[in-house]
């Protein structure tokens, strides 16, 4: 299964947080972009783990989400 995460640099943790908008809430981050994606495919197995385990989720739910970006 695939999903869309938007990564920023954070001044402040000097590290990359990772957040993946279909999954509310569920984040992750890391000091390198590598170490950061490796920890988000932790925490969206968690996050999935825990949702069907209190049978809140579906996951033919997860609708499929388009990121983008505009530049002014």
């Amino acid at each position: 299964m695939n999903f869309k995460v938007i990564i920023m640099y954070d001044s402040e943790y000097k590290g990359y947080v990772v957040d993946v908008p279909s999954l509310n809430g569920c984040m992750s981050q890391g000091k390198t972009i590598d170490k950061a994606l490796e920890n988000v495919k932790d925490a969206i197995n968690g996050w999935i783990y825990v949702e069907k385990k209190h049978k809140r989720l579906d996951i033919k739910e997860i609708q499929e989400l388009f990121v983008g970006e505009v530049t002014i």
